[in-house]
């Protein structure tokens, strides 16, 4: 993918004008190492929306993924830390949530893909265990019935044969169909918001088009929330709606992609887009 072929599909969509189903006010995240302070996160604020797809970008290091993972407070503790901030879903800071709430309310309303599922999903479980797992935890199906649901899900996000890949192991599917065994891990509980953390990034060009266009349909199909955590401005542009860009731990720029992308206000932003490929007229 180039930026400026993709630039043509996702920035014609106009923004949702809806209410926040997540919104992030001036979270600060810092790591306390044995011989310093690191400040990961810096006053960040944030919303995504239903059926709006907001875009996370930046370097390595840029505070991103530390954002992300904070929402579920997935942040190893020790050494993260927050600071200070609200993080609100439903009117709730999900920083001051009980243990036992918050458990409620991760993989049922929010959910969350990672990067390489090898180190998320159990190697010793079938995957449509897994799969079913999240649904035997939030719900009150039988055995039976959240069998039937995960390879429901398994069918929905493309996966052949889900009846074999149901007693299959992670060992024995392609990192494709690894990626979207997660995706529907994600997706089975019917989350209103949906966080991918640089889901596509170990793909391969062919397979990570075909993740990004399934995550579109699922968030058109349930009308999710999905944010977007990235480096790669083309996947920006292929996918979502309004764009925040991150460096040092704090947002530098936001808005629509188009605006972004078309007259970026930050010299850091303007480095980002000078880096990306694009095509050449002939």
């Amino acid at each position: 993918m180039t930026m400026d072929r993709a630039t043509t599909n996702a920035t014609q969509r106009p923004p949702t004008g809806r209410q926040p189903l997540l919104e992030i006010k001036g979270l600060s995240v810092d790591f306390q190492l044995q011989t310093s302070t690191v400040h990961a996160v810096q006053d960040v604020s944030l919303h995504v929306s239903a059926g709006e797809t907001l875009a996370v970008v930046g370097e390595s290091g840029s505070g991103k993924s530390a954002t992300a993972l904070s929402v579920l407070r997935l942040n190893p503790s020790p050494p993260c830390r927050y600071i200070r901030g609200e993080i609100l879903f439903d009117g709730r800071d999900l920083l001051k949530l009980p243990e036992k709430e918050l458990g409620r309310i991760r993989g049922r309303d929010v959910a969350m893909v990672f990067q390489d599922p090898m180190t998320c999903l159990d190697p010793l479980q079938r995957v449509g265990a897994q799969v079913a797992e999240v649904l035997r935890h939030h719900t009150d199906m039988s055995r039976a019935e959240a069998k039937q649901a995960a390879l429901a899900a398994l069918d929905e996000v493309g996966i052949p044969d889900p009846d074999l890949r149901y007693r299959q192991y992670p060992h024995e599917l392609s990192g494709g169909l690894r990626q979207r065994v997660m995706i529907a891990t994600a997706l089975v509980a019917r989350p209103r918001v949906l966080i991918a953390d640089e889901p596509t990034t170990a793909l391969d060009v062919t397979v990570q088009r075909q993740i990004l266009d399934l995550l579109v349909t699922l968030q058109h199909k349930h009308d999710m929330g999905i944010v977007l955590i990235t480096h790669d401005l083309a996947v920006v542009a292929e996918t979502a709606d309004r764009v925040a860009v991150m460096n040092k731990g704090r947002v530098v720029e936001t808005g629509t992609v188009l605006d972004v992308f078309d007259h970026p206000a930050d010299e850091y932003t303007r480095t980002l887009l000078a880096a990306t490929p694009r095509l050449e007229a002939a």
